[in-house]
């Protein structure tokens, strides 16, 4: 069950960046006691308006988070899974009549001094999801910091998704995203796991939203942190997906070979 702790007043902060489209930043997270106090503070340089989705914690983040009066949160009484944050930070922003959300992740991998990029490409309006690319700009250096088997299924699914789709993207995973409340509200999100950017993709593809990625940092900066449980090991994490991919598809993906 999602609980709305505080809601906290639109600013117009968000107007100033993006012309007359008002722009929420989403995190959610999960048992992130070590970073949340800094990254928030270095989110609150660049949005005025901030929701944090706290996914059921148990390390303290939830103490932390009650400090932050100036921003909105939502709080799971359990852990209920990453695509459910999202769903939840999606159907706030449209209840609060924001026209666009920013996702991004509180453990380091997102750095927000790229939230101007994000604004950016929002004024352009000529985009419904814009998404965050660590391969449009890499280079042998990025990579050698994260997991071969990582960038492998990233690639795979990439790929079959594009095949699949007609898409022309080079990172499916990454989370650090804005999209346009209007259009991500016509999709049917359900999965409350890692397999949701599977569903979205699949339905914003059939669906015919606009989608344009811009490079960010790859940024790897905990080798330890881990999917947790079944999902760590990469076989049954790619046949997850896989599942997810074929039941959003309606057919086997082998046929899109």
């Amino acid at each position: 069950m999602a609980v709305v702790k505080h809601l906290v007043k639109k600013s117009n902060r968000s107007i100033n960046c993006c012309g007359t489209a008002t722009v929420l930043t989403a995190m959610p997270v999960f048992n992130e006691f070590k970073y949340v106090e800094e990254i928030l503070g270095a989110v609150q340089e660049y949005s005025g308006d901030i929701l944090v989705v706290d996914d059921g914690s148990t390390d303290g983040t939830t103490k932390l988070l009650e400090r932050h009066t100036t921003v909105s949160i939502i709080s799971h009484k359990v852990n209920a899974g990453y695509g459910r944050s999202l769903i939840d930070a999606f159907e706030f922003a449209w209840r609060n009549d924001f026209d666009w959300v920013i996702t991004m992740d509180c453990d380091h991998q997102h750095e927000p001094s790229y939230i101007p990029h994000f604004y950016s490409e929002i004024k352009n309006d000529d985009a419904d999801i814009i998404s965050g690319s660590r391969y449009l700009c890499q280079t042998s250096s990025d990579l050698s910091a994260v997991p071969a088997e990582r960038i492998a299924i990233n690639k795979e699914i990439t790929d079959l998704l594009n095949h699949s789709l007609g898409l022309k993207l080079t990172d499916t995973f990454c989370g650090f995203k804005a999209y346009r409340t209007s259009a991500i509200l016509k999709l049917k999100l359900s999965e409350e796991g890692y397999s949701l950017p599977l569903q979205l993709w699949i339905q914003a593809g059939r669906m015919g939203l606009r989608i344009r990625e811009i490079p960010v940092p790859l940024i790897y900066h905990d080798p330890k942190r881990s999917f947790g449980g079944v999902l760590e090991d990469p076989r049954i994490r790619l046949a997850y997906y896989m599942e997810i991919i074929e039941r959003e598809l309606g057919h086997n993906a082998d046929e899109d070979a």
